[in-house]
């Protein structure tokens, strides 16, 4: 009976690290398609924006800019210069007014900002809400600086009626002069795949566990034999 105890101890072990294994596949699979989805939706063109858009989706979106409502988001050093991004009200009718990330600006402002009037189309990817933690540093409403992007929060503290529960990053434009402000994105984001190299340290645990199992009933064996 001693023999098979160690065994026995092992299956839960096994079973727990073939779970995370095959969970591992799961997210691969699912972050594969994810990425798949958001090269296509980079490679073709804009789709008008829906009320419940898909994240990373690229969408254009039609209203008027409320430059005087624009806030700071976050914290970038581009070279050896420290900027943030600008976010903007983009006012839309008859639909909440929308976030929109126009692009990174230096905190030194040394060059005017390209802030259009008028009606415009932007176009851009959704942004998801951003999640805060207890490690999150606390916005500056007074100051119009924040790190987390939350749209409700940023919304009510600009005094804005309820935004979309999203967000829009502007992505830059056919013939856009290099080097003008905001630096928008140039591209759709990629998330990191790590998961094929998580699914095999967890199957690689598991192949060895039963390798040490199988060593340990062989020796046992041998044992009993002489």
């Amino acid at each position: 009976m001693r023999r098979f105890l160690p065994i026995l101890a092992s299956l839960p072990v096994l079973a727990a690290l073939i779970a995370l294994g095959t969970w591992q596949v799961h997210r691969l699979h699912w972050k594969t398609d994810m990425l798949a989805r958001i090269a296509a939706a980079e490679a073709g063109p804009p789709r008008p924006l829906a009320a419940t858009p898909e994240p990373y989706a690229k969408v254009v979106a039609t209203g008027r800019f409320d430059h005087g409502r624009e806030v700071l988001l976050g914290i970038e050093l581009r070279g050896t210069t420290l900027g943030a991004h600008l976010v903007t009200p983009l006012l839309r009718p008859e639909a909440p007014p929308l976030l929109v990330d126009r692009g990174w600006v230096p905190l030194e402002r040394d060059r005017p900002l390209d802030r259009p009037e008028g009606e415009v189309a932007v176009t851009g990817y959704v942004r998801g809400v951003d999640t805060r933690d207890w490690n999150s540093p606390r916005d500056d409403t007074a100051g119009r600086r924040f790190w987390v992007f939350d749209p409700a929060v940023i919304g009510a503290a600009l005094g804005l009626p309820p935004p979309a529960p999203f967000g829009l990053v502007a992505l830059v434009g056919p013939g856009a002069p290099v080097g003008q402000l905001p630096a928008a994105a140039r591209s759709l984001p990629r998330p990191d795949n790590p998961h094929l190299g998580y699914a095999i340290t967890w199957y690689g645990l598991a192949a060895a566990l039963v390798g040490v199992v199988l060593a340990f009933i062989l020796r046992r064996t041998r044992e009993s034999a002489a």
